[in-house]
């Protein structure tokens, strides 16, 4: 028996789409109370229909987990877990600061800091995510070598060993992605999840810090009312151990689903992205305007491709930041309009470095800078060809989100190679 209540139309409609599980989730997006309201009438007299057993575990899943928060196991991993955070942040600060103190004194070189809070990023995931054996011995061994090998570089400044020094982090970077998708790292969507939780991380972090540099001014004030200048002081034994352990803090914050950076993050990408796009057509038609050339300024190149660095970030966070769905807004336009204004700075880019090189000759940072050039080329190319299918209803939007991240190894090999071989291709 229909209860009363329920409007006719919407509970006919549900019915005759019992067996379409797509087009049960328009309805539901469309009215989700009417879609309730019917669906509970239509699973009492379907209740053998797996996909409607689905959704009656879809809709009434925050009462069965109101009661698992209840159960005292789970209150014993969250503990667990907590556990292990605190523990990780204290030693992610604790070898930061050790770290930093040897890199003062010219011992070690400043870019072993990365390892004062990669590794146990990686650590925190190696520990809370499922890894077989191999895969979690790859990630250790990686970091060890990683380790060895940079310390066996002298201690000075040329452009092989800063090259070195600059690619490093993102060869981590992508060993912690690794870290983060454990035994699914093949999979684009685990790989999504990983970009998702570096935009996500970025918020949250960003917010804690503000919070964590408002204290310090504090402090700092505090302490000059009784004529004490602690700067140095607090610097390196609260602000360096702090700034660690708080992105231990904000892995395990981001990582349990917390919702402020999950609610921020998307409405970040929809405000941020046609304010950058705006801004970086501006800017290039002022260049043009002044005359300013990247083939002949070398200053002006260099920014040229920070700004192309600058925009594939930003797509790329707008684009793991969007719909999942088939429906087109305005964002996907301003996201296609980007790819296009990067693919733009990026030819004009790699002319300049390809003149740059016929011209002047081969140094280690014209190859490197033509490389990166060549990798971001590629990976707009394959995201534009996708977001041209997708707007043209050839194919849905995960076939953008899969050209996005089947392509994230890459960055990681050419960062690598440029790492590991470039110091020893050009002798040091």
């Amino acid at each position: 028996m229909m209860e009363r209540g329920i409007n006719l139309d919407n509970y006919n409609t549900i019915l005759e789409n019992i067996s379409n599980p797509h087009e049960l989730e328009r309805l539901f997006r469309q009215d989700p109370n009417a879609f309730k309201s019917s669906f509970t009438s239509i699973w009492e007299q379907n209740n053998g229909s797996q996909i409607l057993a689905v959704w009656h575990e879809r809709l009434n899943f925050s009462e069965i987990e109101n009661t698992e928060i209840e159960n005292p196991v789970t209150a014993n991993t969250l503990q667990k877990d907590y556990l292990t955070m605190g523990i990780l942040a204290v030693l992610a600060g604790l070898s930061t600061r050790i770290i930093f103190h040897f890199a003062l004194r010219q011992v070690i070189a400043p870019i072993n800091l990365v390892f004062g809070i990669l590794l146990f990023m990686a650590i925190y995931f190696i520990i809370n995510n499922s890894h077989r054996k191999n895969i979690s011995y790859a990630i250790v061994s990686l970091f060890l070598i990683s380790a060895v090998y940079i310390n066996m570089l002298p201690l000075k400044e040329n452009d092989t060993i800063i090259l070195a020094y600059l690619h490093l982090p993102i060869f981590l970077w992508v060993v912690i992605g690794l870290a983060y998708t454990g035994n699914d790292y093949r999979l684009g969507s685990k790989r999504l999840a990983y970009l998702k939780f570096n935009g996500e991380f970025l918020i949250l972090y960003a917010i804690m810090a503000i919070s964590g540099m408002l204290l310090t001014l504090l402090t700092m004030q505090l302490f000059s009312f009784v004529g004490m200048d602690i700067s140095e002081f607090y610097f390196k034994n609260v602000v360096l151990f702090g700034a660690a352990a708080l992105a231990i803090v904000a892995t395990y914050l981001v990582s349990k689903n917390l919702k402020l950076a999950k609610n921020i993050a998307p409405f970040i990408a929809k405000i941020f992205s046609p304010l950058v796009l705006a801004t970086l057509l501006v800017y290039l038609i002022t260049v043009i305007w002044v005359g300013k050339n990247p083939f002949s300024d070398r200053n002006f190149l260099m920014s040229f491709n920070g700004i192309l660095l600058c925009v594939l970030a930003v797509t790329v966070f707008s684009i793991t930041e969007g719909s999942t769905d088939n429906n087109k807004n305005v964002s996907d336009y301003v996201n296609f309009a980007l790819i296009v204004l990067a693919l733009v700075i990026d030819s004009i880019a790699l002319s300049a470095i390809l003149f740059r090189l016929t011209s002047y000759g081969i140094t280690p940072n014209r190859i490197a800078v033509l490389g990166v050039n060549i990798v971001i080329c590629v990976h707009l190319i394959k995201i534009m060809i996708a977001y041209v299918q997708f707007l043209r209803n050839k194919n849905g939007a995960a076939v953008i989100q899969d050209a996005v991240t089947t392509y994230l190894p890459i960055y990681g090999l050419w960062a690598a190679i440029v790492t590991f071989s470039f110091p020893l291709i050009f002798k040091i």
